[in-house]
Formats: structure tokens, sequence, C-alpha cells
């Protein structure tokens, strides 16, 4: 039997800046990583890339491999979405992606190309191994991820969709799956 609590409170007060607890650059970057890394295989917006950095300081996520046509800091665009997520959050630019998933594979990472694809697994089912680590492929705004790259993944993952347009924004893709994985990861 399920149970609906409703809290109900007269006042609700939004809270200050100083109360958010926010790691100043130096903190984060001595700060314990989530296990995951994002590989953004050539993405055209600098709006998008801007908002994954900001995702990727919000989650600890330890680095951002920035591929092909992805546009790179320091970049105006990028820095009015990323909102200083830049300066915390590590990245390194790759010609090819290929070369990118060869690095993160020698490190020890399991590549997940987030795509829709035949064979993937949808995103609630997947499930994440403590000790490891990943690296989330993301793709071209309009063309994905590349199958090359879909090739070279140890797993696809599919974000579950429901309506018309069977798409998502490759940065609120990002921030759905970096919510779902950090929920479900083993936390020590």
């Amino acid at each position: 039997m399920k149970f609906l609590v409703i809290f109900v409170q007269k006042r609700m007060r939004k809270l200050l800046n100083s109360e958010l607890g926010r790691k100043t650059v130096k903190q984060y970057r001595e700060s314990e990583k989530s296990p995951f890394v994002i590989v953004l295989d050539n993405v055209r917006s600098n709006s998008n890339v801007g908002s994954i950095f900001r995702t990727a300081d919000a989650f600890l996520v330890e680095r951002i491999y920035l591929c092909g046509i992805t546009s790179r800091p320091p970049h105006r665009e990028i820095n009015k979405t990323a909102l200083g997520a830049t300066e915390s959050v590590a990245w390194k630019y790759f010609q090819r992606t290929s070369d990118a998933l060869k690095e993160l594979k020698n490190l020890g990472y399991k590549i997940i190309g987030i795509e829709q694809a035949a064979g993937s697994a949808g995103l609630g089912d997947f499930e994440v191994k403590n000790g490891l680590r990943y690296a989330l492929v993301f793709g071209h705004e309009v063309n994905g991820v590349e199958q090359e790259i879909l090739n070279e993944c140890d797993y696809v993952v599919e974000i579950p969709q429901f309506g018309t347009k069977h798409s998502f924004n490759i940065a609120v893709s990002a921030g759905i799956v970096l919510w779902e994985l950090n929920k479900i990861r083993p936390h020590l």
C-alpha cells in the first residue's frame, strides 16, 4: 500500500547564496569526484557545451572530453551558460572522439553511449557497479553519437521517451543521465 505524505509549511524561505554550501573552485578540484566523465562527440552548440559544464560541476564530474567540432573554453557563448564551471571542471580536447575513447579505455573506464539504438538498455535498467568508472558519450544535436563511436562503446543506454519528438536537447539529456546514474550508484 502506498501512502502520500504531504508536508505543509506555512512559511517557505528561499535560501541565501551563503547558505547553499557552495564549494570554491579549489575545493571542487580537491573533492572526491563521481565516477563519471563526459565525452562530447561533435556537439555544435556552444550553449549546450556551457550548460553541460554547469551540470558537470553540479554532479562533481571528474572531467569533460571535448571532441571534433565541439568548441572549447574560453568562448563567450560557453561562458554565458557555464557560469564559471569552465574554471572548476577539468576538460581536455581531442580532434577525434575515438582517440578520447582509447585514452579512457586505457584508464579503465567503461564507455556508455547515450543514444537510441537497437539493443540499448533503458536508463532505469542500467546498473552502475561499485568501483567502476564510466565515460558518458553524448553526440551531435541532430545526428547523435556517430555509429563508429557507438561501435566502440561497452554499453548503449537510452532515455525512455513517450511523446512525439523522441529527442531531448543534449544538455537536458546530460542532466537526466547524470541525475539518474548518481541516484542509483552505490555510495560509500
